[in-house]
């Protein structure tokens, strides 16, 4: 009997877990934030979040189409990133707005660069800095709509913080607060994160050590005060980022020391923003700016393969 030899690249395990199995736990997670928001925002946040999924998937469609490459829309990566993107807008922005920004995230973001898994920057992140630059008003937060409030001159949570005012920690627990549809509740948030953990769909390094850097950068900056520093963890866009953002697959480093690094880094940028640059939020940027780090960060943090070259 011959025996023979086979020889193949590297990786040589197995998995069932699929693409499309991946994001729809992803999409479940998400779930918890879009009802939430739903629920605060009212029929403003439906119609964002149905917008940016439609427009999302209908772009990577028609571009598949039109490029006559392979249909990818049953992965459900694009719906994803048409609810990621709804999450860190606005009730009230625009619908037209939303399916630009959708459109943008898929086509120039992602599609164009090969496709999932070939894009550099999170698309939904990206865009979500595009439709910043592009609107002004998707800057401006929305409010509860059981709260009557001028939605120009009301501070935000980090603009309290900034101005020292502690705002109340349950309010920013169940989300009754302004801000983006996806962000305000964080205890919906922390649902879909143990979800994903549970399920072992994303790694905690990288959450964590984004929160903890901010955390830690927070009592630094407050002078130890453990109270006030909560607050900046459970303001802004921080804790929607850190979960489901900072672990895209595609964009992040690949080792657990990598892992770390990168959120060690995306929390030193976003204190920095925060407290000191002319943007209160700085989560977007910070998790952009390392998305483009991540392969210096996977060559100098990955192990080097057994028998391999010294050099």
């Amino acid at each position: 009997m011959q025996n023979e030899l086979n020889v193949s690249i590297a990786p040589h395990i197995k998995s069932p877990r699929t693409t499309t199995g991946i994001m729809l736990d992803v999409i479940i997670a998400l779930c918890p934030a879009a009802i939430a928001g739903i629920i605060i925002f009212g029929i403003g946040a439906f119609a964002v979040i149905a917008m940016s999924v439609i427009a999302a998937v209908a772009a990577e469609y028609l571009f598949c189409l039109i490029t006559k490459r392979p249909n990818t829309v049953k992965d459900l990566s694009a719906a994803v990133t048409g609810l990621l993107l709804a999450l860190n807008l606005p009730a009230d922005t625009p619908v037209w707005q939303v399916a630009i920004g959708a459109v943008f995230a898929v086509i120039f973001v992602k599609c164009i660069f090969g496709g999932i898994g070939q894009n550099f920057a999170n698309p939904a992140i990206t865009a979500r800095i595009f439709m910043l630059i592009a609107f002004t008003n998707v800057t401006v937060s929305a409010y509860p709509i059981w709260q009557k409030v001028d939605t120009i001159s009301s501070a935000t949570p980090l603009a309290q913080l900034t101005d020292k005012s502690l705002p109340n920690l349950l309010d920013l627990f169940i989300g009754n607060r302004g801000g983006a549809i996806g962000e305000v509740c964080i205890a919906a948030l922390l649902i879909g994160a143990v979800y994903l953990i549970v399920k072992k769909v994303i790694s905690p390094a990288a959450p964590l050590a984004f929160i903890g850097t901010v955390y830690a950068m927070s009592l630094i900056y407050e002078g130890g005060d453990f109270i006030m520093s909560l607050g900046w963890i459970m303001s802004g866009g921080l804790v929607l980022g850190a979960f489901f953002m900072a672990t895209d697959y595609a964009t992040t480093p690949t080792t657990t020391v990598g892992k770390i690094v990168f959120g060690v880094g995306a929390g030193l940028i976003t204190a920095m923003i925060r407290f000191f640059g002319t943007y209160p939020e700085g989560v977007s940027y910070a998790i952009l700016l390392m998305n483009i780090l991540t392969p210096y960060i996977d060559r100098f943090t990955q192990r080097k393969p057994f028998g391999g070259d010294a050099k």
